[in-house]
This record gives C-alpha cells, sequence and structure tokens, in this order.
C-alpha cells in the first residue's frame, strides 16, 4: 500500500498539493521541514513539487526521497526551453522509469507572456513532453500563458491522435479553454488565484467547472491566497484555496477536499482511469 492510499483510508478528509516548488522555497531560505510540517497541520498531506529543468531533476528527486509524502514531476518550462537541451521523449521516459516517485511530465507547455523561447521551440518541447505522455500514461502538466489558441489547437490535435491524460496547471485563462478542457477529458488544477478580488472570470469559471475535473495546487512560493497576501506562498495554504472553492460552490470544504484528492489519485496514480 503506498502513501496515498493509506491516507486516502483514514476518515478525515485529506488535501493534496499537486503543484508547488519546494527547491524554490528552500534557495529562498525556508526550512523544507517546516513547510511539510504546517502543511500536515492544515490537513495538507500530499505534496508533488515541480521540475522547471530536466537538467536539474536530482534537486527535485532530493525532496522525494527525503519525505515519503513528497512526489514529483519531470520536464521543462516553456520560459527554459531555450537554456536546456532539446528534449525528446524517449530521454524523458528514461528518466521517469528509474524514479518512480516521478508521476507527471512537466511542467510543459505554452508561454507567450514572456518572450524567453519561441513559439515554435516551446511547441517542439511540449509535444516531446505529450509523446511521452501517450506511451507512458503518465500526465502532461500543462502551463498555459497567452497562448489559448495554440494550446487547444495543441491538445485537441494531440488527443486525437492518441489520448494522453493531462492537467492545465494554475488556471486562470479564458472560458473557451476551460470548456475546450472540459471537452477533451483535461483535469484543471486551481490555485490561490481564485481567491483575489480581480480574478472574478476566473470565479465565475470555476461555479461551472464539475467538481470531477478539478485538483487544487499553490504554485508556491507564488500568487499566496487571501488572506496570505503578501506573504511568501506555501503548501499550507491550498487550504485557503479549498475553502474558496467550497464558497464559490456552495459546499463544505470537506467535500472539496476529498474530491479533488480523489482525482489527483485517478489522475497521477491511476487509482481510477488517468483519461477520462
Amino acid at each position: 500500500m503506498t502513501f496515498l492510499q493509506a491516507q486516502l483510508e483514514t476518515q478525515t478528509p485529506i488535501i493534496v498539493d499537486s503543484h508547488c516548488h519546494l527547491d524554490l522555497l528552500e534557495k529562498q531560505g525556508h526550512n523544507i521541514d517546516e513547510i511539510i510540517r504546517e502543511a500536515a497541520a492544515s490537513d495538507v498531506k500530499i505534496l508533488q513539487t515541480i521540475c522547471t529543468y530536466v537538467t536539474k531533476i536530482d534537486e527535485i528527486l532530493h525532496y522525494t526521497k527525503k519525505y515519503e509524502n513528497v512526489y514529483a514531476s519531470l520536464g521543462i518550462h516553456p520560459n527554459n526551453v531555450a537554456q536546456e537541451p532539446e528534449i525528446k521523449a524517449a530521454q524523458l521516459l528514461e528518466i521517469c522509469a528509474k524514479n518512480k516517485k516521478i508521476i507527471g511530465l512537466g511542467e510543459t507547455g505554452l508561454d507567450y507572456y514572456y518572450k524567453d523561447a519561441t513559439p515554435e521551440s516551446q511547441k517542439r518541447s511540449f509535444v516531446e513532453h505529450i509523446r511521452a505522455s501517450q506511451q507512458s500514461g503518465l500526465p502532461v502538466i500543462i502551463h498555459s500563458r497567452d497562448a489559448d489558441f495554440d494550446m487547444m489547437e495543441i491538445l485537441e490535435s494531440e488527443q486525437k491522435n492518441q489520448k494522453f491524460p493531462a492537467l492545465l496547471h494554475c488556471f486562470s485563462s479564458s472560458e473557451s479553454l476551460a470548456r475546450k478542457a472540459l471537452d477533451l477529458g483535461v483535469f484543471i488544477s486551481i490555485s490561490g488565484i481564485v481567491t483575489f478580488k480581480n480574478a472574478l472570470e476566473l470565479q465565475n469559471i470555476v461555479k461551472f467547472l464539475p467538481l470531477d475535473s478539478l485538483l487544487v495546487e499553490t504554485d508556491s512560493p507564488y500568487l499566496a491566497p487571501v488572506p496570505h497576501r503578501g506573504k511568501t506562498n506555501q503548501p499550507a495554504y491550498t487550504k485557503n484555496v479549498v475553502e474558496f472553492i467550497a464558497q464559490l460552490k456552495g459546499l463544505e470544504w470537506q467535500e472539496v477536499a476529498r474530491k479533488t484528492t480523489a482525482n489527483f489519485s485517478k489522475l497521477f496514480f491511476g487509482l481510477g482511469v488517468g483519461v477520462r
């Protein structure tokens, strides 16, 4: 029985921070032992720490070896594509095969807000991550910023080519991308952005998104939710995201916690089918 399975069998609802950056928190001077303890005290019992440079995967895996409840991903952030050797699906799969606590591919995707890498190079990298997902069944963790049209086009064409499990992380894009994701069976992860006063469009999107399509995250150390604005974000604050979603949907926070955790286990651990 895995740590996650053991947690799922408890009567108390648990929360999963599906996307955080423990390496960046530590580089800012935070004690990760304390970060993990504070998360657990807020019912956040499972964390996925995200890789943004394949060449730095050993730094990410350090946390998975030290903490039983921490899992990892493998990927190149679209803003980092120009700084990394061009990746192929076979290389991603080779690294994943050697490290069983790597449960996702990414974060990858498209970011047209910054100009750190060309759209063409981002697309090539993104598609290689998708190819690795299609071959392995590992979910693709997708970053999408100011690139809705190209993102919808790639997701639709690649899903038609061969189904793959996927998650749009830290969703703050358009309603049209949200609806396209639902049509394609792609999960959507909500961060602390949803609690911001100026996030009315996102709040309205979350209201209509079905609970069985949602995950939650912090993307810490960034984007601390209300009431922690101005502070360094941390996994413990995932509970604030859960509580806010519950408020938007008129539910108890425990129901949102149970369902988003079940969705995480379905997508990343096959407790259910990754592609809905």
